[in-house]
């Protein structure tokens, strides 16, 4: 356990905001292990070849010397004499996974150029370079997104896929040395560049952070395949990114700073299935540098209070990276944590492999309803600004039904678009939907959200770039009804004929990986002897036990019918619309007056009504820290079965301490007060024939002036207390947005005061 004098590569400065949990090194169990994750993601195709990083580094120089190209023929534009054009200089930095050496064959290269004062990044930037680069043959697919909150630059250079941010610093001259991880390079810069430079300095900062930068690697490169493999990487749709994710890894590796690969994965799930969100997760303490940046702080920003799952930059100024994460999404990653850790314990047991951890997210058999969102646009362009558009405004029909829910109905967004290849310039995205677990499901009871969907619309259809053609059309769905082009080949796969445990997390039986999983959940690390058993009892007995620890936590095991023949629903018609109701026992979609679909039921099962919550608020100066409330799902405590050992009982003492204590959290409708805000804030409106589209665009901050028809606030059966039947509304209808009151947010005093030092102090001495 965690002992004081941690002697490191950081000239024996401690790394992170507490001590380490452990400073044990590998067993010859986790040398093995190691090398079998090594081999796993190397045979899964995650390591790019020789020639393609010799590629990439080509791309690289070649990108460098034609920015310098461009800062030249700029200043001698502004007028320079020949001496200042020949000084002037610009430079290109990487970010993101390439910098931190986890990036995949085929994945884009997030760089930065670092330009001098003179050079704008509307004028010099967006279209002098953006000119050269048209006019390069191997300059492909440039698509420029200049009202992007983080400006970028996107296209393909020799096939190589670039995403090019600008940063303009306060100098004349940029020096080829350049250090941006010092804080003076924020001294006079815009709002921007201060983003734009973020990524770079975030970057650099992790791998400082770090003790072991080839674990911390691996490790990094197991959890984002993990994430993706478990529909839990996507930043746009609510989930981690990738920043997200180095954040996590960096701060297990802070953790357990000898510790390897296999280890650290283990470690991941145990420490993050037991953390107490919202209370923060950083790589070092929060500093409020000499510039006045504002950096994260619930004390100071309401706003900050409402995050429900902190994970915190640890470059100035410091952010909150996982600010789109909301209460649904939050559930979703923490039940999956759940499951990870349970088949850690099993590895461990060394009755399961790597397969398992790693088995695909069967998205489309957990749900009974989904909503279906379908976009058109006129040519492969439009729908690739269309679609960048939707996309960044999906997070908010997540929140939109949340909130007029009062949160008793739970959206899971899929990250990933499906497209029908039948039909041209064509994409769709899926939300599963299901009743908060503990909500009864009284007959007759109906979730409206009709009103919501054209809110949603509404707020799509703010699209400044919009062009005829541009759709949008959200349908409800069955399970059954499922269209066959989101599964792979095109077949729908054999439903298992039971799904174990909550809803999210779910588990095949297979006759070989049952039984080890079972002997390592119950903890029966004793006293049977499976050899003296009889062949038939001990399977029998076996699988009995297996499936009651596995699903202890839920408590309940889901039957699930096998093949079936069922018809498909295909993507109706872009420009009608469909409404949406969701009933106890059903969800209404363009049903008849008092129609309702039979079979809407939970199929997860996590219970926030009485989860505990708290955010604990660091302290900026290394002083004690006022703890503000948030909101979030409850993380269920470590598993422990009859067979865990002392260590690791102390281990999870230590982990409690270091995510932080529980405090109740704020009332659920106050998160998803940031919607007032934006639509309070925009300005103009482009009135469309049931279409919308995106990117990440602040111009989706301007406010329509729709003349004519004016919808007021829609109550919901929940507030007026009875149930209305609404007949079904136009998806292209003109709808003006008007929101319900928000409900203000009470004035709180600090819960409770705690200082990290006292943190690691209790964390030394529970070993």
């Amino acid at each position: 356990m965690g002992s004081p004098g941690l002697n490191n590569r950081n000239n024996g400065q401690q790394l992170g905001v507490t001590e380490p949990i452990s400073f044990g090194g590998p067993t010859e169990f986790d040398v093995i292990k190691s090398s079998e994750l090594e081999k796993f993601l190397a045979d899964a195709g995650l390591y790019e070849s020789q020639e393609e990083a010799v590629s990439r580094e080509e791309v690289l120089g070649r990108l460098d010397q034609i920015v310098k190209k461009w800062i030249k023929a700029v200043s001698r534009a502004k007028g320079f004499n020949e001496q200042l054009v020949q000084e002037a200089n610009a430079k290109i930095f990487t970010f993101g996974s390439y910098r931190l050496g986890v990036h995949g064959p085929g994945a884009d290269i997030d760089t930065l150029c670092v330009g001098p004062r003179h050079a704008t990044r509307e004028e010099d930037f967006f279209i002098e370079l953006h000119k050269m680069l048209v006019e390069m043959p191997e300059v492909t697919e440039l698509h420029p997104v200049p009202d992007a909150h983080v400006p970028v630059m996107k296209f393909k250079f020799d096939g190589v896929s670039i995403d090019l941010l600008y940063a303009k610093l306060s100098l004349w001259v940029i020096p080829e040395d350049l250090d941006i991880s010092q804080d003076m390079v924020l001294q006079n810069v815009d709002e921007q560049t201060v983003r734009s430079l973020n990524g770079c300095r975030v970057t650099d900062q992790i791998l400082r952070l770090v003790p072991n930068i080839q674990s911390f690697r691996t490790s990094l490169r197991c959890m984002r395949f993990w994430a993706k493999r478990r529909g839990v990487y996507s930043n746009v749709a609510g989930f981690l990114g990738g920043i997200n994710w180095a954040l996590l890894v960096a701060r297990i590796c802070q953790l357990y700073p000898n510790a390897l690969p296999s280890m650290l994965v283990s470690r991941f799930f145990r420490v993050y299935t037991q953390w107490r969100w919202p209370n923060p997760v950083m790589l070092c303490p929060i500093e409020e540098g000499s510039l006045g940046l504002p950096v994260w702080d619930p004390r100071k920003y309401p706003r900050d209070r409402l995050h429900t799952m902190p994970i915190i930059t640890p470059a100035y100024p410091c952010m909150n990276s996982s600010y789109n994460v909301s209460s649904s999404t939050l559930r979703v990653m923490t039940e999956e944590f759940q499951r990870g850790n349970e088949i850690c314990e099993v590895m461990e047991q060394n009755k399961a492999d790597w397969n398992t951890l790693f088995e695909p997210y069967p998205f489309f058999e957990v749900y009974k309803n989904y909503l279906q969102i379908d976009i058109t646009a006129e040519n492969g362009d439009d729908l690739r600004k269309w679609k960048g558009w939707v996309e960044s405004r999906l997070r908010q029909l997540t929140l939109k039904i949340e909130r007029h829910t009062f949160g008793m109905l739970q959206c899971h967004p899929h990250p990933n678009d499906f497209s029908d290849k039948s039909r041209p310039f064509h994409c769709c995205y899926f939300m599963g939907l299901q009743r908060k677990q503990g909500i009864a499901a009284n007959e007759g009871k109906q979730f409206d959200i009709r009103a919501t969907v054209e809110e949603f619309k509404h707020s799509v259809g703010m699209y400044t770039l919009w062009k005829p053609g541009m759709e949008i059309h959200v349908s409800h769905i069955r399970r059954k009804s499922i269209p066959l082009f989101v599964f792979p080949g095109g077949v729908r796969a054999s439903r298992p004929a039971k799904v174990i445990g909550e809803g999210r997390m779910i588990m095949k039986l297979k006759s070989d990986s049952a039984d080890k999983s079972c002997e390592s959940t119950a903890g029966a690390v004793d006293a049977v002897d499976d050899k003296k058993r009889k062949l038939d009892d001990d399977t029998n007995q076996r699988n009995r036990k297996c499936m009651s620890s596995i699903t202890s936590a839920s408590g309940k095991v889901s039957e699930m019918s096998g093949n079936r023949s069922l018809p498909i629903i295909g993507p109706s018609a872009p420009t009608t619309t469909t409404s949406c109701s969701i009933t106890g026992s059903g969800m209404n979609v363009d049903a008849p007056e008092g129609a309702r679909l039979e079979g809407f039921e939970a199929n997860s099962h996590c219970d926030s009504s009485n989860s505990v919550c708290v955010t604990q608020i660091p302290s900026h100066n290394g002083g004690e820290a006022e703890g503000s409330v948030g909101c979030s799902p409850p993380i269920r405590s470590f598993s422990s079965g009859a067979g865990l050992s002392c260590s690791k009982e102390a281990e999870k003492l230590a982990i409690e301490k270091i995510s932080g204590p529980a405090l109740a959290h704020q009332d659920f409708s106050e998160e998803l007060d940031e919607l007032e805000d934006e639509f309070s804030s925009m300005d103009k409106t482009k009135h469309f024939g049931g279409g919308t589209k995106g990117s990440t665009v602040e111009s989706s901050t301007r406010k329509a002036g729709v003349a004519g028809n004016e919808v007021g606030p829609t109550k919901s059966s929940l507030q007026s207390g009875n149930l209305e039947e609404l007949e079904p509304a136009e998806l292209s209808a003109p709808f003006v947005n008007t929101l319900p009151a928000s409900t203000s947010v009470t004035q709180r005093k600090p819960l409770i005061r705690l200082s990290l030092n006292s943190l690691a102090k209790a964390t030394s001495k529970s070993s």
